[in-house]
């Protein structure tokens, strides 16, 4: 039986990624730069629910129930606002818009995922955020948030959630990135 590493995701549009591709390129010539391991451009997304490995089998009852819960959900304005840190070890910009809705969408994707016979880690409050970097060691990362603070994005009409399988790195090659695949994807309010 085959395991797929999983999440559920809002993926920004090309135009909100080339924005903030742009605004985070001086911050790779700051000295703090060369101690993090940037997330690729590809990667980019808002996690609403991290599902981990996932057997297989379990795959079609998780897309109906994911499916229902994209149905029940409005589209809503968002948009890519601000930066932050979770402690010395990751950089990450935040959201501004319906973010209410974004919540909401986010516990929806959980409890489909619990309700397809997922165990789901216990419940935090949802914190919407796209990682950037992050480093195996503590890093002073208070210059690249404060590079970051004041980025307003364009905004955008999330019109979509995605189930996205995570594909670890496993040549060994220092540096290799998550590859990530989009394994299904559903219009939200349809």
């Amino acid at each position: 039986m085959s395991r797929l590493r999983l999440f559920v995701a809002v993926l920004p549009p090309a135009p909100a990624v080339e924005e903030l591709r742009r605004a985070i390129a001086p911050l790779h010539a700051l000295p703090e730069a060369g101690h993090l391991r940037w997330t690729g451009v590809p990667g980019w997304h808002f996690t609403l629910a991290f599902l981990g490995p996932v057997d297989e089998e379990l795959l079609p009852e998780l897309e109906e129930r994911l499916s229902r819960a994209a149905r029940r959900t409005e589209p809503f304005p968002l948009r890519i606002h601000g930066a932050g840190r979770f402690g010395g070890r990751a950089l990450w910009v935040g959201a501004a818009g319906a973010l209410d809705t974004l919540r909401l969408l986010a516990e929806r994707a959980g409890a489909a995922a619990r309700r397809a016979g997922i165990p789901m880690d216990e419940h935090r409050r949802y914190s919407p955020h796209l990682t950037l970097a992050r480093s195996r060691a503590e890093v002073d990362l208070r210059p690249c948030v404060e590079a970051l603070a004041g980025f307003e994005g364009t905004g955008w009409e999330v019109g979509e959630m995605a189930l996205v399988r995570s594909n670890l790195p496993d040549s060994g090659v220092p540096g290799e990135r998550p590859r990530y695949e989009v394994v299904a994807s559903w219009s939200l309010g349809h």
